[in-house]
């Protein structure tokens, strides 16, 4: 038996009724909007269609007012999530005189407002790539960062579902890779990790995912991953896989630019050796798989060599064979040394070669 993370139980990827609004409508302003769909064929409009179309007039878009009178809607042409991503506002083509309006869903039709977001939802909630490479193609003013009730966007659910092709349709199309929902700051990268998705992993990483970012709880997706492997049973052969296979594309991404100062200690044999580093950047000492050692750092481990903190270069020379030798002084060791380039941080010796400036220059 599997135990089921809270924070990821309660995101059910089968696709649920719509849900168009966050929060019970609230009270209609003085002057009701009678927000109906128009189907009106006009014949006109079709043979003026088959001529060349002058350039359309720079559009003004205009805020809801619960204190003006509005007519009919014509139709939906535009939505954006709020910054809080806790709800929508769409933009409202209206029958009469009136700009463009953003109205707040609450103040909307719930049958308009589906009629315009159940295909999106329908195809993201089944992963369906080819329906939602259509809706994003069409031109309808979307929003691909649009979230449903529960402050959830699209790419959140396709990366549950593993739909690479769904993942790359919307990251292409400018969603927000790094957004996290509002029911626990759970992001794409972290759906990919509690939901055993290795492939879309990976593709996020590649689209510049965060693989730092926390959730409420403070776990990044690799600690995620971590955590659920560790609670999954040996007989679930299958899942433990592709959970390691989910911890090293992340831990490969994690350790991609960090540089390690020391190897401190060993522990493991073969697939499972292990080295426990310091960081440069000062980060917590941490267990770090072989493979993401470099390989002249764990050399001179194995070899047993020490390391010192080396804190500036006083003095350089020429050795032999025409090699540079810097004289380094040393946090730890009372007597200077004199050691060839490759052994000095380039920093330092950077520092030591800058000109000093003159006094009153």
């Amino acid at each position: 038996m599997t135990t089921a993370l809270p924070s990821l139980s309660r995101l059910k990827l089968s696709p649920p009724p719509l849900s168009t609004t966050n929060a019970a409508a609230l009270p209609l302003p003085f002057h009701p909007l009678p927000l109906r769909t128009s189907s009106t064929f006009s014949l006109s409009a079709t043979l003026e269609s088959r001529q060349p179309a002058p350039p359309p007039p720079k559009q003004e878009f205009t805020d809801y007012d619960e204190e003006e009178s509005y007519g009919e809607v014509s139709r939906i042409i535009g939505s954006r999530a709020l910054q809080s991503g806790r709800g929508m506002e769409y933009l409202i083509e209206w029958k009469d005189e009136h700009a463009p309006t953003w109205v707040p869903s609450d103040f909307i039709a719930r049958d308009v407002v589906a009629e315009y977001e159940t295909p999106w939802w329908t195809a993201a909630k089944k992963g369906d790539d080819a329906a939602l490479k259509q809706l994003i193609e069409s031109g309808d003013g979307r929003d691909v960062d649009a979230v449903d009730a529960d402050g959830r966007t699209a790419l959140l659910f396709v990366s549950g579902l593993g739909s690479e092709q769904c993942v790359q349709l919307l990251a292409e199309a400018g969603a927000d890779i790094n957004y996290r929902d509002v029911s626990g700051g759970l992001t794409a990268l972290h759906m990919a990790a509690g939901y055993v998705r290795p492939g879309v992993a990976k593709l996020l990483v590649e689209y510049g995912a965060d693989v730092e970012a926390a959730d409420d709880r403070g776990r990044t997706p690799l600690q995620l991953a971590r955590e659920i492997l560790k609670s999954t049973p040996q007989l679930q052969f299958a899942r433990r896989l592709g959970l390691e296979s989910v911890v090293r594309v992340l831990e490969g991404a994690a350790y991609e630019f960090a540089e390690v100062e020391e190897v401190m200690e060993r522990r493991g044999k073969g697939e499972n050796l292990e080295y426990l580093v310091r960081w440069k950047d000062g980060g917590e000492n941490e267990w770090v798989k072989a493979g993401f050692v470099a390989e002249d750092l764990v050399a001179d481990f194995e070899a047993g060599l020490e390391y010192a903190v080396a804190e500036s270069v006083l003095d350089r020379r020429e050795g032999e064979g025409g090699k540079m030798e810097y004289l380094v002084k040393w946090a730890d060791i009372e007597e200077a040394t004199w050691e060839p380039q490759e052994n000095v941080d380039p920093d330092l010796i950077k520092l030591f070669e800058q000109p000093t400036p003159l006094l009153g220059s």
